[in-house]
């Protein structure tokens, strides 16, 4: 097993150039995120905008630090939309069944057509894609552009 070092920005890295510890370190970052806001994300009085607004600057944030440097996985999108799903149904609570009158969960289709901002792996697809743009405007005598362009030396 990869034994993974952290390097000097709070990434974690291992020998097999794995970004699945990195995920996983961020989804635990985040989950500590949820929980210390959790009664704030539940409170009735708290708009469902203001909630969503906590949800993007503080949780996101956390899982999302250094996104533009990974290579998502199917498993690893699904472990991201996990999470966030895990959020949205704190934040839009349960709803009542039209039939039965009982409260269930949300589906995920209900979630997705509740919040209309784009889901987490949209939002690292694009950073991603932002970064490159960035990278690419740096020029041939930066570092970074030859990783890019992959011609390191």
């Amino acid at each position: 097993m990869a034994r993974p070092q952290v390097a000097d920005r709070g990434t974690t890295l291992t020998n097999q150039n794995s970004i699945a510890e990195e995920i996983k370190s961020r989804l635990r970052s985040g989950n500590v995120c949820y929980h210390s806001v959790q009664n704030l994300l539940s409170f009735r009085l708290l708009s469902k905008n203001s909630k969503i607004k906590i949800y993007k600057t503080i949780i996101l944030r956390v899982v999302l630090y250094g996104c533009e440097t990974w290579s998502l996985t199917l498993r690893e999108e699904r472990n991201l939309r996990l999470f966030e799903n895990m959020v949205l149904r704190r934040i839009f609570g349960p709803r009542r069944d039209e039939v039965t009158g009982e409260l269930r969960r949300l589906h995920n289709e209900e979630l997705n057509d509740l919040y209309s901002s784009p889901n987490i792996v949209r939002v690292i697809k694009s950073r991603k894609m932002r970064w490159a743009g960035h990278v690419a405007r740096m020029g041939e005598e930066r570092g970074i552009f030859e990783v890019l362009v992959g011609k390191p030396e």
